[in-house]
């Protein structure tokens, strides 16, 4: 019976087996430094192969380099033996979350999950340390000693003579973080469907390398944009105010966006209180239009300054379909297509306009005047004008309105208004997010939280066709990001999942590192953790802040469509369970190796084998498990018949339970090598469950 792997792939052996797919002369067997004969690829033979595509040696070319940045390509191919271990305790509504929490390096995260959710998430959004000099960041094992540094970079001989009389030590502080966020940034590709995107928070600190290093992780063809985030203006400032930070977004595919035609729209700001109003103007007024306009005009004038309503004050006029305003009904440049629209009343043909009608074709012209889109002046003389509503009119739109009122439905609040594009500029104060986060925690717990509302609308502009799509965020912080998606749930009855991952960084070691204000807040986070009797640590910030959230969230206004889940499962990342003897056999004596009748670690329960073999297959970590006993023994399901785990240790997993057990149908089924009744049954285990049920997928650990 074949067992499972139980740890991260080798993708430096998958990239070998691709090149093999391509070249197989280019891939042959060599003899490893262990002794061990394995496939490996003939460069020189490569070479051949692309002869005329090579750029090697002293030749010029364009690229982003640094000191460990082979190593960092390195460390993210790498495989590792860890796993997730499940903290029911620490989870909210752990049996039917489908969000999860995973503490510990984000790395490790990613390298762990990145089978399960290969290709499958739609959006990861990070606000990684900005390296002003005070961030903490992830120091990997591959980073370098100063003095490997400085021979790297330059600044030292072989001799250990320095080349420069005084090195730029900024180059090592560059270095580090470039080194961090490279082998995070190419794991978490991996994650992005096709039609994925990410969006990185960064400032002018990093800017300009990330837009590099993602120009090559991403290609520099998937870059979206590059938006600005004006968060204030700095009077204190010698030279100029810079008060703003950037959001770079790139997509895994852009090409695949542009192919399903996929446009970002948002509702313009203020369309929802107009519509509102409309809706209590026509309560008072039923369809006397004009009563509506006047008194729709006065709520226009009385808005205060700087109300987003204010600003679309044209939409003025009314009619059976709502507030509208006027648009030109012609070409845009000229040489328009020209043709006889008849006048309603004179039953004359109207005037053309001097750059010809908007409207292709006869046909369309009345399918708009149909729609009554089209509004005509008094009389022939002058070209009509097209309606631009503030709730947008289709076919559909109309027929349900019946041609002369809106329907009692469009006081819902998942009407669809008028949309605009968003710019690559915009402003929200970042003391927002503070008072928020304040108000929430009952202190100020966190320095610089990112706004939960900002990303709550970035979530619905970048997901326009998304309803139940996996959002990552693997720098999690405080948790702006796990708030915002449940928010957009709420606001737009979607039912996004996110995976946070965050480290349990020690927080007494931080607020002796810490000055001033962020002294104070790291203080207020460790009085509240006390008091909470929670570890000292800021995963447990993040997740107390996601219970409050969700809480918050649930008493609020909220869409029917929206499942209400406000729930996530808390998985920490620590060793495997599986004990050294499960990965090196061969170091033990052929002779002895039967001895070792168990392989896995004694502290470790069911429930932490179960979730390092549904790693291990790529089985969903949030899909519900139940636990039941079957002849005495404990079995896990997962959702139903996804996966069925038995790690009965006792021996006593005979052909009676096996049979049972295939009855179920799984997918997949897995037991523990020290579980069977003998060395028999073992081996019938897999013709039990090709006879019975011939589909699922038969392993052990």
């Amino acid at each position: 019976m074949e067992k499972l792997k139980m740890h991260t792939p080798n993708l430096t052996k998958d990239n070998v087996a691709s090149i093999r797919a391509l070249f197989p002369g280019c891939v042959t067997e060599a003899r490893g430094e262990d002794g061990s004969v394995k496939l490996a690829v003939d460069f020189d033979q490569l070479r051949q192969e692309l002869s005329d595509s090579l750029v090697e040696g002293p030749q010029e070319r364009y690229q982003l380099n640094w000191p460990g940045k082979r190593e960092a390509l390195l460390t993210a191919n790498a495989p590792i033996a860890k796993t997730l271990r499940p903290c029911r305790e620490e989870s909210v509504d752990f049996d039917n979350t489908q969000n999860l929490f995973i503490e510990g390096d984000n790395l490790d995260a990613l390298k762990l999950i990145q089978e399960t959710y290969l290709g499958k998430v739609k959006l990861i959004y990070i606000d990684p340390p900005y390296n002003t000099g005070k961030d903490f960041i992830y120091r990997d094992n591959f980073t370098e000693s100063k003095s490997v540094f400085e021979h790297a970079s330059g600044e030292r001989d072989e001799e250990g003579g320095r080349l420069v009389s005084n090195p730029e030590s900024h180059g090592r502080f560059h270095t580090d973080w470039l080194n961090m966020m490279f082998p995070r940034l190419m794991v978490a590709k991996r994650l992005l469907s096709d039609e994925g995107l990410i969006a990185i928070s960064i400032d002018d600190a990093e800017q300009a390398s990330l837009r590099r290093m993602c120009d090559q992780v991403f290609g520099e063809q998937n870059f979206v944009a590059q938006l600005v985030w004006e968060k204030g203006r700095k009077n204190d400032a010698k030279f100029f105010s810079v008060g703003h930070e950037y959001l770079l977004v790139y997509a895994r595919e852009l090409t695949t966006l542009r192919s399903r035609n996929e446009i970002w729209r948002e509702e313009k700001p203020g369309a929802r209180e107009i519509w509102d109003e409309f809706l209590r103007l026509k309560d008072a007024h039923g369809d006397d239009h004009a009563g509506i306009e006047a008194e729709l005009s006065n709520w226009y004038s009385e808005l205060p300054k700087g109300h987003p309503s204010k600003k679309w004050a044209r939409y003025k006029r009314v009619d059976e379909h709502g507030p509208w305003r006027d648009r030109d009904i012609s070409w845009p440049g000229g040489d328009g297509p020209r043709y006889d629209v008849l006048h309603p009343t004179t039953k004359k043909p109207c005037a053309v306009p001097e750059r010809g009608w908007i409207y292709s074709s006869p046909d369309e012209m009345q399918r708009q005047i149909k729609l009554g889109l089209v509004e005509f002046r008094v009389d022939h003389t002058e070209p009509p004008f097209r309606k631009a509503h503030i709730r947008p009119i289709t076919e559909e739109a109309a027929d349900e309105d019946d041609g002369n009122e809106v329907d009692s439905e469009d006081q819902a609040d998942d009407v669809e208004l008028a949309t605009q594009v968003r710019g690559s500029y915009f402003y929200k104060q970042s003391q927002v997010a503070v008072k928020y986060l304040r108000n929430l925690m009952g202190a100020k717990v966190f320095n610089n939280p990112k706004d939960h509302d900002e990303l709550t609308r970035l979530i619905k502009y970048m997901t326009p066709r998304e309803k139940n799509g996996i959002i990552v965020d693997f720098f999690a912080g405080s948790g702006s990001t796990g708030d915002a998606v449940l928010r957009a749930n709420a606001a737009y009855g979607t039912n996004h999942r996110y995976i946070l991952v965050q480290l349990p960084e020690n927080l007494e070691v931080a607020l002796a590192s810490t000055t001033g204000a962020a002294k104070k807040t790291v203080q207020a986070a460790i009085t509240l953790l006390k008091k909470l009797g929670r570890p000292l640590v800021l995963s447990e910030v993040s997740k107390e802040r996601l219970r409050r959230a969700g809480q918050a969230i649930l008493v609020e206004s909220t869409q029917a469509s929206w499942m209400r889940e406000v729930g996530f499962r808390v998985l920490k990342i620590d060793s495997s369970n599986m004990a050294d003897v499960y990965y090196s056999p061969d170091a033990l004596d052929k002779a002895n190796i039967d001895l070792f009748v168990d392989n896995i670690k004694p502290d470790r329960s069911a429930e932490d084998l179960l979730f390092q073999v549904m790693l291990d297959w790529g089985v969903d970590l949030a899909l519900p498990i139940t636990n039941q006993t079957i002849q005495s023994k404990e079995v896990l399901f997962v959702d139903s018949d996804a996966l069925i785990a038995c790690f009965d240790s006792s021996g006593g997993i005979d052909e009676a339970f096996v049979k049972e057990l295939a009855t179920k149908k799984p997918l997949r089924v897995v037991f523990r090598d020290a579980g069977f009744k003998n060395s028999a049954v073992k081996i019938n285990v897999e013709q039990i469950f090709k006879l019975l049920s011939p589909t699922t997928d038969v392993k052990c650990i």
